[in-house]
């Protein structure tokens, strides 16, 4: 079985252990960022199909940042 890695971690812990809508999503969308909750980002990618995990660049959970892309 494969480790899971950071953003992986955090999106798991986040959905399962903890409030979603309290996490903040920062992702690319074309020449654009658009930051939302992580609960709305789930909706909008239809869990993932339209929107990969890998145009997430930022997780920000009140105000401390958890996780960014290189």
């Amino acid at each position: 079985m494969a480790k899971k890695g950071k953003l992986e971690e955090i999106i798991s812990k986040a959905l399962y252990a903890d409030d979603a809508s309290s996490y903040f999503v920062t992702y690319r969308d074309y020449e654009d960022y658009k930051q939302i909750t992580l609960s709305d980002f789930i909706l909008i990618s239809e869990n993932f199909q339209t929107i990969p995990a890998s145009r997430i660049t930022k997780i920000e959970l009140k105000g401390q940042l958890l996780y960014e892309k290189n």
